[in-house]
């Protein structure tokens, strides 16, 4: 069992940049990567990327590649997402969750979630 928590989540102007955390606490050994997923209201959750807390390898969704940057913390426990060039279409709720087994792209594959932070982009 993980503790997650999610913060920095603000309304912000499209264009614009937010830097989103994730606090891990607990048994933080037993997860061998962290996801962060989206979720709008009336969509399905979304999956946007994930980072091992090895090697820090990366995977990202294409909605993400080339705006949003994942990285970690072992020392803190902390997992954070940069996410530049905001759209309104990026609104939605942030999710951050343990990974422990199957593909990182799906949230069927994830055991332990945080409570979210909203983002909010106004054109």
């Amino acid at each position: 069992q993980v503790q997650l928590v999610e913060s920095g989540g603000r309304l912000v102007q499209a264009g614009g940049s937010l830097r989103l955390s994730c606090a891990a606490s607990g048994r933080t050994r037993s997860n061998n990567a962290v996801g962060w997923f989206r979720q709008a209201p009336g969509k399905e959750r979304e999956f946007v990327a994930a980072i091992t807390w090895n090697v820090g390898s990366t995977s990202y969704a294409d909605s993400a590649k080339g705006r949003f940057t994942i990285s970690r913390d072992n020392a803190k426990n902390t997992v954070y997402l940069q996410m530049n060039s905001l759209e309104p279409e990026d609104t939605a709720v942030y999710y951050c969750a343990a990974h422990y087994s199957g593909s990182f792209y799906y949230a069927k594959s994830y055991d332990d979630w945080g409570q979210g932070t909203q983002v909010t982009v106004s054109s």
